[in-house]
This record gives C-alpha cells, sequence and structure tokens, in this order.
C-alpha cells in the first residue's frame, strides 16, 4: 500500500461524498494524531456521520483519500480496516457471555481460546466488569452493556475506535458516568478515539480537541477553550453553548453603534469594516445584571428589566429584556453576593453590562438563528 509521509492515527485529504446531487462532504480534510480523543460535533445533516461512515470504511468517497496509521485504505472495506465502531446500539450476541462477547473478535481472527479469553478477562478489568463475566447481556443494565461493547471493540486492538453516538440512550446520571469511564479508558490504553455527538457537554467534558461541522466541512478545529472562547466567526460562536447577541454596525476602532447603545468590542472580525453589520457576542458568564445609575448612556450598559431569576444547582440564571424585547441572560454562581445585584427580582430595572475584553464582534449574516439569546 501507498504510505503516508507523515503517519498519524487517521488523515482525510480532500474528502468529497455526494448522495445523488447532494454534496455530503465537501472536500473535508483532517488529521488526526495518535492517542488522541477528537470529537466531531455539528447540527444535524451537517456530514458528521458520513465523515465517520468514511474513516469505517461503511461508506467510499467520491473524491479523495483516508489513511489509517500511514496506509492509504480509501478502497478497503470496513473488514480490512485497522478500525473498530462503537454504535449507540450496542448488537451484543444474546446467546454469548459477556465474556465470550468480548473475545469474539480475537476468535474470528484465530486466536487459541486461552489467550483470547485471558484478553478478554483484561478488557473487562478494565471497564469494571470482571465480576460480569458469566452474566449474558440481558441481565446487564444499559450501562453495562455500553461497556461490553466498548471492551468488545478494543478487544482487536484497532488503530482507531470510533464512536458513533454512543451514550444517546442512557440517561443523563448514567452518561456522565459513562464519559468518566470512556475518557479514563482512552487514557489508561493511549488510544486514539473518535467521537460524533450532537451533545456539546459530552464533547467538552471529553475530548482533546473538537471539530465543528457546518454543511459538509470543519469550520473549526481546536481544543474545547480555544473554540468556545475564540470561535472563528458568529455561527460557531452561536452554535458552541448559549451567547448573548446584539445587532450593530461598525463604528471606528474599538466602537460599534446600535439600537441599544453605544457598544465596544475588544475583539473585532478582520473582515468587520467600518459602517459593516456586525453581530456582537457576549457569553452568558461574562455578562453581569446591575442597578442602573443616574448619568449619561456608557458603552457596554443596556437598560433592561428583569424578566425571572431561576437557581440552577450551583449556579442563577437570570434573564432580562429591553424595551424593545431583545433578551440577555446572565449566569452566575450562587453566593456571589453583589451589592448591585442584592434583592433584584422579576420586573426590576437593570442595566445589561460586560466588559469589553468579553465582547467579540463578526460580520453579521453568517449567525445560524435571528438576532436575540442563543439557545
Amino acid at each position: 500500500m501507498t504510505q503516508s509521509p507523515d503517519p498519524t492515527a487517521v488523515a482525510l485529504r480532500g474528502v468529497v461524498k455526494r448522495f445523488g446531487e447532494q454534496t455530503v462532504l465537501d472536500g473535508l480534510s483532517l488529521d488526526v494524531p495518535r492517542g488522541e480523543f477528537l470529537a466531531i460535533v455539528g447540527p444535524s445533516g451537517s456530514g458528521k456521520t458520513t465523515a465517520m461512515r468514511v474513516i469505517g470504511g461503511f461508506e467510499t468517497p467520491d473524491e479523495g483519500s483516508v489513511w489509517i496509521s500511514g496506509e492509504d485504505v480509501t478502497g478497503l472495506p470496513a473488514e480490512r480496516r485497522d478500525v473498530n465502531t462503537v454504535f449507540q446500539s450496542y448488537a451484543l450476541f444474546p446467546h454469548l457471555s459477556v465474556l465470550d462477547n468480548v473475545a469474539y473478535g480475537p476468535r474470528m481472527r484465530g486466536v487459541p481460546r486461552a489467550e483470547r479469553r485471558r484478553q478478554a478477562g483484561e478488557l473487562l478489568d478494565l471497564v469494571r466488569l470482571s465480576g460480569a463475566a458469566d452474566r449474558k447481556p440481558n441481565q446487564l443494565s444499559g450501562g453495562m452493556q455500553q461497556r461490553v461493547a466498548l471492551a468488545r471493540a478494543l478487544a482487536n486492538q484497532p488503530a482507531v475506535l470510533l464512536l458513533d453516538e454512543p451514550l444517546g440512550a442512557l440517561d443523563r446520571k448514567l452518561r456522565e458516568e459513562m464519559q468518566r469511564e470512556l475518557r479514563r479508558i482512552q487514557t489508561e490504553l493511549g488510544a486514539t478515539f473518535i467521537y460524533i455527538t450532537h451533545d456539546q457537554e459530552e464533547a467538552f467534558g471529553m475530548a482533546d480537541r473538537l471539530a465543528v461541522m457546518r454543511d459538509g466541512r470543519f469550520a473549526q478545529i481546536g481544543d474545547p477553550a480555544t473554540l468556545y472562547d475564540e470561535p472563528v466567526d458568529a455561527w460557531v460562536a452561536l452554535f458552541l453553548g448559549s451567547a448573548n447577541r446584539i445587532s450593530a454596525t461598525r463604528g471606528v476602532g474599538d466602537e460599534l453603534h446600535s439600537d441599544l447603545g453605544p457598544l465596544a468590542a475588544a475583539h473585532i472580525a478582520a473582515d468587520l469594516q467600518a459602517g459593516d453589520r456586525a453581530i456582537v457576542i457576549i457569553r452568558p458568564e461574562q455578562t453581569r445584571f446591575e442597578r442602573p445609575t443616574a448619568g449619561l448612556a456608557a458603552p457596554n450598559r443596556i437598560p433592561a428589566r428583569i424578566l425571572d431569576i431561576v437557581t440552577l444547582g450551583p449556579s442563577l440564571r437570570l434573564r432580562a429584556v429591553t424595551a424593545g424585547g431583545v433578551e440577555f441572560e446572565s449566569i452566575e454562581r450562587r453566593g456571589d453576593h453583589r451589592d448591585d445585584r442584592a434583592g433584584l427580582s422579576s420586573g426590576d430595572a437593570v442595566s445589561v453590562t460586560f466588559d469589553v475584553s468579553a465582547a467579540r464582534a463578526y460580520r453579521a449574516g453568517t449567525e445560524p438563528l435571528p438576532i436575540g439569546p442563543s439557545s
């Protein structure tokens, strides 16, 4: 096989995939280093599952190439690639014990019985299920079945493990537990995981890097903190997490003009010129509601009234609305007793404020939702 000059666990080079007249993957390129936990996120229809299927060999690209561990595997079927996949449906063999389910892959490769059972036992130890080796899958909880499926996928020692929405069928508490377990197992093995999910919280909690997909392309790839704090455009900023947003026009320097009053942003996109329509984005945890003070209007001080204050466990979510109907959200820790917020309740007048350093301004027109609070 052709050898890549710079072997990585996975490399995509200009991958295009079409279904009929629809282009689902549009020139996709990606490098995944060995031992990385990469999460691919994106809205429905963005192409993330198709990208996984191309890597796994379940779909053949119309253009471009796929490399696994430095080898061009573009034309190889799934069973001939050094890749295993864990789906949301665990697909365990109901008539086999847990141990024999895990040992099935090595058995198909001709590994002697004693050796494959030893390997399966070690993997059950890894996923903390050694006490369930003799049970059948229908005797296990959903979380336990998920761990068996993971151990079975790892039994073939693949160069890459693909995980397609594997926790989607679990309840919230069990899903959070499995997130920790997946990260622990990946770290202990030093394995390469590519995780497909629509759940951003899962992705942020586990991945070394995130790849955000939009319309068959990667909109941005980077570590979770960078993507959240420094989104490349308004679409990524609004897709990842919650955000307050304001329609504005760029002025001079860091100044922006809006119907809500003067604004200032420290981070202004390079393609945003004076007079251009802009969208200003501020995260809720960087937004404050303060009692209004008398005096002239100052940048980043917007008059509004409290809609509601809701306790979210250790945090408070405060919502306010301007006279023109623009809503803002503020998230703060409970116990942060500030004099400027003491005693606030629904209907009270406030000033919505944020630091210049917290505001990011982008060219308008790329955001996926109308102006207003992001969901």
